[in-house]
């Protein structure tokens, strides 16, 4: 599994590309659409501590602070975090407000080439990693949303597998904000992830010096321990919205090792 190096687009194994900038538009549409009525002061199980109000608002600022970043063209590690965030006074407003979000993303993906070279926090240096980054917050949180008002998440499959990918291969760059990542290393041992509904695998290998995906031979290799799902719950799981043992996955092999990886991945 590889990052494509197709402008705004990456994908799994045997998958369509996605395009992340279009996906914004439409994922903040469906994520309006759930809170649009709902009562914003309802609790959120995958953000401990949080409401419905407190998703939007981090949702909508995340779409506005990397579109700033993408304006800017950054080149180094932004030194603060400044923007007009334009929130209104009255939670009944913030449903309005998220998809004006998405219009200020979609301006500054407009006036930005996906291949323009930019700082980033993961693997990808180029502003493409800011259009995918922002994608998959706001598909997370919409289902963090249909699941806190009793809705099962639906994702579109080539969504999911690439939300996927994305999140194993950016992980290991993760550890500045979310330390417990710098604990994921291991005497080479492995860990697969396995599609149901479809051919994609991956493969990560924990090392005494840190961990990766292993991109050599992931379909011929024996892991350690394997867990299998569709590729929506591979990517709650991989995002710890769904525990390993859920009746929706299986798994098989070294428990302590996934009990270990799946304490120390969140983020």
């Amino acid at each position: 599994m590889k990052t494509s190096d197709h402008p705004d687009h990456g994908s799994g194994s045997g998958s369509a590309p996605v395009d992340h900038r279009t996906a914004v538009a439409a994922e903040t549409a469906r994520f309006v659409a759930v809170v649009k009525d709902a009562d914003l002061a309802t609790a959120v199980p995958g953000c401990p501590g949080w409401t419905l109000a407190d998703l939007v608002k981090h949702t909508g600022s995340v779409q506005r602070w990397f579109s700033v970043l993408l304006r800017a063209r950054i080149q180094e590690p932004p030194q603060k975090r400044e923007v007009d965030l334009r929130l209104p006074y009255e939670e009944g407003g913030y449903a309005d407000w998220l998809a004006e979000s998405a219009t200020v993303a979609a301006e500054a993906f407009a006036v930005t080439d996906p291949n323009l070279p930019m700082w980033a926090w993961g693997v990808d240096q180029h502003a493409r990693f800011w259009a995918r980054r922002m994608l998959f917050e706001t598909l997370l949180h919409r289902a963090d949303a249909e699941l806190a008002l009793g809705l099962r998440p639906t994702i579109d499959r080539p969504l999911a597998v690439d939300g996927i990918d994305e999140f194993l291969v950016n992980l290991p760059f993760a550890a500045f904000f979310a330390p417990k990542v710098a604990n994921l290393r291991g005497p080479d041992r492995t860990i697969r992830f396995r599609a149901t509904d479809g051919d994609d695998d991956w493969l990560v290998r924990l090392r005494p010096d840190g961990f990766g995906l292993d991109t050599t031979h992931p379909a011929e290799d024996t892991a350690a321990a394997t867990v299998r799902g569709t590729a929506t719950d591979l990517l709650l799981l991989a995002y710890g919205r769904l525990p390993y043992d859920a009746e929706a996955l299986a798994h098989e092999g070294d428990e302590d090792l996934l009990a270990h990886w799946f304490a120390n991945s969140a983020f």
